[in-house]
Parts: structure tokens; sequence; C-alpha cells
């Protein structure tokens, strides 16, 4: 089945709790929505650490909410956006993920479209923190798809310490335009040095 593709490796672990989240979460929609909104906001703007943190107080104390719990639902969340990147899920396949945990239809559905909406901002995020951490060496794309279905291969060859590794990024053809676009300015500011 191709049911839980965030969470295959994360379910043999922390079944329950993730269940546990699902349930606590699925009560409420407009907190819900409101708590998947600052999870978004974190994602895309990394560096706003203390900004998220006091979206959290201030959620936290709005629903009456104990501090400590959420930040565990928060971590919890956290693993689906990481995992459908890491994965390259569409949204209809993080959308089907959470349903089987148990999450209301409208619910699901909400967190999927902010996922269509951010990932590819998220992906330009994870492939410049690579290149960012590691000084890229050679790069390579092609094209692939079947039926309706596009997409991007990207090998990036990374420098990690004295040895070279590549790293394979699939990408929808919205994203890999945000990529090549990122590329562009890139390039684009390297020349002005130049």
């Amino acid at each position: 089945s191709r049911c839980l593709h965030c969470f295959q490796v994360l379910l043999k672990k922390k079944k329950n709790r993730i269940l546990d989240v699902a349930a606590t979460l699925s009560r409420f929609f407009q907190q819900f929505s409101a708590l998947t909104d600052v999870l978004f906001r974190f994602l895309t703007e990394p560096k706003e650490v203390e900004r998220f943190l006091t979206q959290l107080s201030e959620f936290a104390a709005m629903n009456k909410i104990s501090l400590g719990p959420l930040k565990n639902i928060v971590k919890s969340l956290l693993l689906v956006p990481n995992g459908a990147l890491k994965r390259n899920l569409s949204s209809e396949q993080v959308r089907a993920d959470f349903i089987a945990l148990g999450l209301s239809e409208e619910k699901a559905s909400y967190f999927a479209e902010q996922w269509k909406l951010n990932s590819p901002t998220l992906t330009s995020l994870a492939v410049g923190q690579t290149l960012m951490i590691n000084q890229l060496i050679d790069m390579e794309w092609k094209f692939g798809g079947n039926g309706s279905q596009h997409e991007w291969d990207l090998k990036l060859v990374v420098k990690k310490g004295n040895q070279t590794e590549p790293v394979y990024v699939e990408l929808t053809l919205p994203q890999f335009y945000s990529f090549l676009h990122e590329m562009e300015r890139v390039k684009t500011s390297l020349e002005c040095f130049s």
C-alpha cells in the first residue's frame, strides 16, 4: 500500500503518539489551521526561531493548552513536511497520510493545500541548505515522467570534507522552476563580484 508515505518508518516507533496527536488535532479545525499556518511560516522562514516560539506560546495561551504538550504536537507535525520533502510527496499523498492517521478530511485537505503552496519554497530551502553546508562541485539534471506526471531528477555533487558525495533530489516542474530561478539569482550575484 502507498498509504502513510511520510510515516512508514516513524509509525513503527511512534504510532501511538502520532495517533494521539491526530486525535487531539481532529477536534478543532480553527485551531488546527492556525497551528498549521504557524508551522509553515516557521518552515519557510527557519531563521525566525524566536518569532516561532512566541507564536507557539501565544497559541497555547489562547487555546488554554500547556506549552509542553503543544511542543510535542509540533515536533510530531514537523515530521510530516520533513518526510514529505525527503520523499518528494504530492499534496494528495500527504492528505492520504493524515486521513489514514485519523485526521478529518477537512483538516487533512487544509494541511495538504498548505503543503502544495509551500513545497516549492521548502525544496528550494533544502537544496540551498545543502549547498550552504557543502561546496557544490557539479550539478546535472534530467527530465523524466510518465503520463501526466513530469519530474526533474537533480544530481548535486558536493564536497564534504575531503570527499565528494552525490546528492539526489526529485523535483516537480514547479519546484524545478523555483530552483532554476534561485540558481539564476546566484549566478547574477556572482557575476556582480567578478
